[in-house]
């Protein structure tokens, strides 16, 4: 029997991955006009994506994907 719960947590971890990519080129726009200050902010962008679709893959089960 499937738990629901992932599916939710799966929709909501997409939700969170798209609005973080708006995110993530608003910033390189701003880098690219220069208007951002705290350029670590795109890579710590990056990687908080990486890490949700990580949880996304290995909520499918599927692995190393």
């Amino acid at each position: 029997m499937k738990n629901p719960q992932k599916k939710i947590d799966a929709k909501n971890l997409r939700s969170e991955v798209n609005s973080l990519k708006k995110n993530l080129m608003n910033l390189n726009f701003q880098k690219a006009t220069g208007q951002l200050e705290k350029t670590a902010e795109i890579r710590k962008t990056k990687k908080k994506i990486a890490y949700l679709k990580t949880q996304i893959s290995q909520n499918k089960g599927i692995p190393n994907a």
